[in-house]
C-alpha cells in the first residue's frame, strides 16, 4: 500500500472511531434520561440492569476515546514523518 493510501485508510479509521464515540455518547445520555424518567416510573428492572448497562457504555466510551487519541495521534506522526500533504500535491500535478 502506498503511502497516500496508507494515510486515507488510517484518517479514514480515526473518522470511524470519532463516529464510534459520538454514538457511545448518544447511548450514554438516552440511559441517563431513561434512568430519570424511571424515577417517577420506579420499575425495578430498569432501576436494576441501567446503571449496570450505564457503567459497560461508559467504560467502552472511555476506551474508544483512548484508542481514537492513540491512534489519531499515530495517522498525525505517519502523516508529517512522510510529507503526506507534499505527496498529494505533487500526486495532484501528476495527474493534471
Amino acid at each position: 500500500m502506498d503511502k497516500i493510501k496508507r494515510s486515507e485508510l488510517m484518517e479514514k479509521i480515526v473518522h470511524e472511531l470519532e463516529d464510534l464515540k459520538n454514538s457511545q455518547q448518544a447511548i450514554i445520555q438516552k440511559l441517563g434520561k431513561i434512568e430519570v424518567d424511571n424515577i417517577d416510573l420506579g420499575n425495578k428492572r430498569l432501576e436494576k440492569d441501567l446503571p449496570d448497562m450505564h457503567q459497560r457504555v461508559a467504560d467502552n466510551l472511555d476506551n474508544i476515546a483512548a484508542i481514537l487519541e492513540d491512534f489519531a495521534s499515530e495517522t498525525e506522526d505517519f502523516n508529517s514523518k512522510n510529507n503526506i500533504q507534499a505527496l498529494k500535491e505533487q500526486e495532484t500535478l501528476n495527474n493534471l
